[in-house]
Parts: structure tokens; C-alpha cells; sequence
């Protein structure tokens, strides 16, 4: 008996079609997307960012970001 051994590659592509298949794109991307670590440290990067501003100057700076 021989066993075929696949590559972790090939299990990858066929795992990734198989739920784009039956999810369609943006949700096997959306269910990708849960398993990715990120880098950096965000809690400084947070701090950087919004160092001077309020939470009122951060939502007006989204609402304007969303009005495009």
C-alpha cells in the first residue's frame, strides 16, 4: 500500500478552494483573517497615534474618514 503524502502547500491551496468554494471570497477570507497573528506592539503604537486627542476628536476624525 502506498500513501500519497502531500505537500503542506498542497493542502493549503486545496483547503483555501474548497472553502472559497462553499463560502465564496470574502467570507473564506474573512475566516482567514481570524488566524493571523499581526506584529508590532499596538498598545504603544495606540498611544503614539492617539497621544493628544480625545475620544470626541477621534470620532469626529472617523465620521469624516466614512463621509470619504
Amino acid at each position: 500500500m502506498n500513501i500519497m503524502i502531500k505537500s503542506l502547500n498542497d493542502i493549503n491551496i486545496e483547503a483555501i478552494n474548497l472553502l472559497n468554494s462553499s463560502l465564496g471570497i470574502a467570507d473564506t477570507i474573512r475566516f482567514l483573517n481570524q488566524f493571523t497573528t499581526g506584529f508590532g506592539n499596538y498598545t504603544e503604537e495606540r498611544e503614539k497615534i492617539f497621544d493628544k486627542m480625545s475620544l470626541e476628536d477621534i470620532v469626529a476624525e472617523i465620521k469624516q474618514m466614512r463621509k470619504g
